[in-house]
Parts: structure tokens; sequence; C-alpha cells
């Protein structure tokens, strides 16, 4: 049995260790969100955070896990309120057919949390994932968007905090 930490909970998996992460979120604990592209980590649509770092799970074997935290796209809504990204991707209408994003919006939860307030050269340094729809334009609009939603959050949050004072 392998113990996985996913989305805050501990799960036991009768799973062999090569097992990709992928398929045990996917076949083995029932987390759809993130998905299958290529299998071989081009292109982004099985994007996790592992221990808060973006990385494509198809290719990560479980057996390598060990005490690691893995986040999947369903837990990035909290609290039956969207994440600022999730947010941005429908006020800008970002997904054409919507097998991507999972993934591409994984990566950008990662992007923002490292760089709060991305550049385009950041944003295209860091979003690799491949959409074929093309949706490019609109992703980078949303995370420009989604940085600075999280930029006033913070700056109300240190309001807040300084009139307690």
């Amino acid at each position: 049995m392998t113990v996985l930490s996913v989305n805050g909970k501990t799960y036991e998996v009768d799973v062999e260790p090569d097992t990709p992460l992928l398929w045990v979120l996917r076949d083995t604990l029932g987390l759809t969100g993130t998905k299958y592209g290529c299998g071989i980590a081009q292109c982004g649509a099985c994007t996790v955070h592992i221990d808060g770092v973006a990385t494509r799970s198809c290719q990560v074997p479980v057996g390598s896990l060990g005490k690691k935290r893995v986040t999947t796209v369903e837990a990035l809504a909290q609290g039956g309120k969207l994440h600022p990204v999730q947010q941005a991707w429908v006020d800008f209408d970002v997904p054409q057919c919507g097998y991507c994003q999972s993934g591409m919006m994984m990566a950008a939860v990662a992007l923002i949390r490292d760089k709060p307030k991305p550049t385009d050269a950041d944003i295209d340094a860091a979003i690799t994932n491949i959409c074929r729809c093309g949706s490019y334009q609109r992703v980078r609009a949303a995370i420009h968007a989604a940085a600075e939603a999280r930029s006033k959050r913070a700056d109300a949050a240190a309001v807040a905090k300084d009139s307690w004072q």
C-alpha cells in the first residue's frame, strides 16, 4: 500500500510504485479534473502541484512521492468560491474545448504564487502547456487579471490589519 496526501486528505492506494500519479488520481481516487494529454510530460494537461511545484503528473511514479503533498484542480475552489485564477478563466472566457484548462490553471496558480505580478515574458516562460484551441492570449489576460485580484486582496488585508493596530 502506498500512502498519498492529496488535496489535504490521506489516501492508502494499492498500486504498483511505478504507476504514474495521473492514473492514481483519475482511476483510483476518482479525481478526474487532471487530464491525460500526451503521456510524455509535454502538453501539461496533467499538471498538478507537488509540494507547491507545478508538475506534470503523467511522468511521476506514485512510489516516488513519499510524504509530498499533491494538490489537484479540485482543491482550488474553497467554500463554494472559485479560486481567483478560476474566476479569471470564467471572466475572460478562456476555455474553448476546455480539455487543457485544468493543467493550465494549475500552472498559472503556481506562477502567480511565485511571481505575484508576472510579466508577459514570465507567463510565456512558465506556461508551457499546450492548448490546441490556441487560447493563449486569453490565458495571458486572465493570468494578469488574477494576479491583479490577488494583489488587491493582499492590499485590502494589509489595510484591515493596520486598522486593528
